[in-house]
């Protein structure tokens, strides 16, 4: 049998190492996946939305450190990838989309189904072509997998079906892809430079995010050199959390007051490896410094003093020699101590109490209750919230969410990807009762492909961050309540072990059963609709925006919501 394009695609994707093929099936598609019957060496997972196999191919490449591949049909089957690979992309992951196409001679008459997707996709991406002809074949397989892998980000290859099932001769050649681990360090002119400011300095604090991957012994001991506490940004809390004495949490929205305060009591801030987003949590009068893989990045979220192109652990290991070790430690054990108080109250604050069962107590019960090596998706809002603040990291454990991209319903799908990657850990997606609902019908994939996911669920019948920011907005909440759905009923209506919780009392024992069962389960738990989510920081406006809420609120029969709140001792 002749060779066709189809065959030559799966056949590179194969010497690529790619195991896996996450889609729905389209006429538009069908050489492919009869190329991929045929071949028997590369599985199609099969989802019910085109987003899902974004999300999911995404969270498989993070934990395989390999390119994952997903596939959409012609027009709307495609166009449903892109807001899974928007987040790939603005999460630097190597990811192929297969985007196919209508029949290539119908190409710009508004044939059914015509849409653009070279153009459509350029926003995330950083590679879109269409394929055309024979010639063009296997090479561009090779040239959009290695944009994906050496810019770390997304390509997508556009396929007409009828291209597709073209013949084609060419072979596919032994090293399809080049993985490259070049050392990216500044010259040691900029490092003196850099050093200069550091041994300068008298108040010295980090910010260091996902950047800092692989660098933790590195800056342990610059954190000692400096005598510096280390802010993480919620990227990097996986990777730096565990083992760091110099850790005084997290800054920003979903972050702590000891965190905050130990960037604005600086006069040096040394930022690594992060590109942290939010400019009102930067001091204002200290010098801030910057390393970045990425030169575009310097300088983006705040004024620099002075900004450098590296690797965090290659430039912090080059950087050391260079630093004096005269800085007292009085800012260091002032923030350290700062963040054992807020870490105290945080604890407190995760306690059982009365029903409705608090989110804090849920999410500190399954950090304690999962397994040493547990990977964790978790749902923008929320979940996120309380993820960055009770799941405890060790250095084996890994934590999936949308952090760039902040879109809902990622948890579930990261979960699929995740468990496909690692079919022998344990996956506990934590999501938010709208963010499940958004895409639901993936319970469906956990089913029918025996992924054994365990799914917590923050059933609080609202939107309930969108629902806060109303509130510290000044306005009434408005279109953010959900029904009270019972998910249980159902997972348990689509063959999924349901499980649901409305008492303090059974919480411990239900995710215990729920994590000890040998296939998929969600865990639906209804906890406070009213917990207080507050940034470290409160401005004048957002208090002043809390009062108008709560004389709204009085004024439009709403009261009770008060008195809950005053309950739980968050109003204070």
């Amino acid at each position: 049998m002749k060779k066709t394009i189809a065959d030559l695609l799966i056949d590179s994707l194969l010497q690529a190492g790619v195991k896996r093929i996450y889609g729905i099936v389209g006429d538009s598609l069908n050489a492919v996946l009869d190329s991929i019957r045929r071949s028997g060496k590369i599985e199609w997972v099969s989802v019910r939305h085109e987003e899902v196999a974004a999300f999911a191919a995404g969270a498989d490449s993070l934990l395989s450190n390999s390119i994952a591949v997903c596939a959409g049909s012609s027009g709307p089957g495609n166009l449903h990838l892109i807001n899974g690979l928007y987040d790939c992309h603005r999460n630097r992951i190597p990811v192929l989309a297969i985007a196919a196409h209508i029949p290539s001679n119908e190409i710009g008459g508004e044939y059914f189904q015509d849409t653009k997707p070279d153009h459509l996709f350029k926003d995330c991406s950083h590679f879109a072509e269409v394929v055309t002809r024979q010639e063009q074949m296997p090479r561009l397989v090779t040239i959009a997998m290695q944009h994906a892998i050496g810019r770390k980000g997304v390509s997508v290859l556009v396929l007409p079906g009828d291209v597709a099932s073209l013949p084609d001769n060419e072979t596919v050649p032994e090293h399809v892809i080049h993985v490259p681990n070049p050392v990216i360090r500044p010259s040691d002119g900029e490092l003196e430079k850099l050093a200069e400011y550091l041994n300068k300095g008298k108040k010295i604090t980090l910010l260091c995010g996902a950047g800092c991957q692989g660098a933790h012994s590195e800056l342990m001991e610059l954190c000692e050199r400096l005598k510096s506490p280390m802010v993480i940004a919620l990227r990097g809390k996986e990777f730096l959390e565990y083992d760091n004495p110099y850790s005084v949490g997290l800054t920003g929205l979903i972050g702590y007051s000891s965190g905050y305060h130990a960037m604005m009591d600086c006069d040096v801030l040394l930022m690594l490896g992060t590109d942290f987003p939010y400019r009102q949590f930067f001091p204002k009068d200290a010098d801030i410094l910057q390393v970045d893989i990425k030169g575009e990045h310097l300088g983006r979220r705040a004024p620099l003093a002075y900004g450098v192109v590296g690797d965090i652990k290659h430039t912090v290991s080059a950087l050391l020699p260079l630093l004096r070790e005269e800085h007292s430690d009085r800012h260091l054990e002032k923030h350290v101590n700062d963040y054992k108080s807020v870490r105290k109250s945080l604890n407190r604050l995760a306690e059982p109490g009365r029903a409705p069962i608090h989110p804090q107590y849920l999410t500190k019960l399954v950090s304690d209750l999962a397994s040493e090596d547990a990977v964790f998706s978790c749902d923008v809002g929320t979940p996120t919230l309380w993820a960055a603040r009770y799941l405890e990291m060790n250095g084996k454990r890994r934590l999936l969410g949308s952090f760039n991209h902040g879109t809902m319903a990622n948890a579930l799908p990261q979960a699929i990807g995740a468990q496909k990657a690692r079919p022998d850990s344990q996956v506990i997606s934590l999501s938010g009762d709208g963010g499940l609902s958004m895409l639901m019908g993936d319970l469906l994939t956990v089913k029918q492909h025996g992924l054994p996911i365990k799914m917590v669920v923050f059933n609080n019948g609202s939107l309930s961050f969108v629902e806060l920011e109303m509130k510290a907005a000044g306005y009434l909440e408005t279109g953010t309540a959900l029904d009270n759905t019972n998910f249980a009923a159902i997972a348990e209506g689509v063959g999924i072990k349901g499980i649901r919780v409305s008492e303090p009392a059974e919480l411990e024992g239900a995710l215990k059963e729920a994590l000890a069962y040998s296939g998929p389960v969600l865990i639906d738990v209804l906890v406070n609709r009213q917990e207080l989510s507050l940034p470290p920081k409160i401005e004048f406006e957002q208090a002043h925006g809390f009062t108008l809420w709560m004389v709204k609120a009085v004024l439009n029969g709403n009261g009770n919501e008060l008195i809950e709140l005053a309950k739980t001792n968050l109003l204070r």
